[in-house]
């Protein structure tokens, strides 16, 4: 498993390497002209401003177990949002969740949540047009009024041995820089026209954060699982040296035992 792991690992950390410069320069874009359409008569239906009522948290996990800590930890990062952020909306039965892994849909179910979709066979067939048709369907809601908010759950991939749980916000999209990359405002000609770039760039740009975010998730699961394999083997190999040296010690003593009785009828026939 560790083997297959580090197969699967090597091949999926390059798709998000080349993924992560371009999925980030874009995003920037995303901030700017939004906050561009701000100040314009476009309206921006991604950056809708309303009373945070319905939400919808995308939890994504594994398929599968033996990775450790892995899917617990965003489970736990999912309840620990409920119940510290979105409590009232919660009681009043306006959280949903999406799951993407097995794992994370099975915990949650047991656990009460309310599950509204699950897309468990992303994972199987991992692809930007799969993923796109899920983004697609969490936009299409949320245009609809449907949504308020939708946060994403999920393990981000720093390196093999190291995932960073992390939780963000896709919708609505921002429309003020963060504080460290905050700047003057990028003024850009817009070819052929405002309305259809918000029309064909703003969706694009969601469609690539969320595809990002599972690719994310996906390379971590093969860090933690060939990590937590290798520990696994680490921990098999030294209980086998220290099962073999309780069995030697116990052989030793029976041996040393029979001698003992031995020596000791020779004696007593002797006597």
């Amino acid at each position: 498993m560790k083997m297959v792991s580090a197969a699967k690992l090597r091949k999926a950390q390059d798709k998000i390497v080349r993924l992560r410069p371009y999925a980030s320069k874009l995003y920037e874009i995303l901030v700017n002209l939004s906050q561009s359409l701000a100040d314009s008569e476009v309206e921006n239906v991604y950056a809708r401003k309303s009373v945070q009522e319905k939400i919808l948290i995308v939890v994504i996990t594994s398929n599968r177990g033996l990775c450790g800590a892995f899917n617990s930890n965003v489970v736990k990062e999912a309840r620990r949002l409920v119940a510290e952020k979105y409590y009232d909306q919660y009681r009043n039965g306006n959280v949903n969740f999406v799951t993407i892994g097995k794992k994370g849909f099975d915990m949650l179910r047991k656990q009460g949540f309310r599950i509204n979709t699950e897309f468990n066979n992303l994972l199987n067939d991992l692809t930007f047009e799969n993923a796109a048709l899920i983004a697609e369907r969490i936009m299409a809601d949320f245009v609809r009024k449907d949504l308020d908010k939708v946060e994403i759950i999920y393990n981000h991939f720093k390196n093999a041995a190291v995932q960073i749980l992390t939780n963000e916000v896709l919708l609505p999209v921002e429309t003020a820089p963060s504080a460290e990359k905050a700047g003057p405002p990028a003024d850009y000609i817009y070819e052929p026209d405002t309305e259809s770039i918000m029309r064909e760039l703003i969706p694009t740009s969601l469609k690539i954060q969320f595809y990002k975010a599972v690719l994310d998730s996906f390379v971590a699961e093969n860090g933690a699982r060939m990590t937590s394999m290798h520990k696994a083997t680490d921990n098999a190999t030294e209980m086998i040296r220290d099962l073999t040296l309780q069995y030697n010690k116990a052989r030793q003593a029976a041996i040393t035992n029979q001698i003992l009785e031995v020596v000791s009828g020779a004696e007593a026939l002797k006597g």
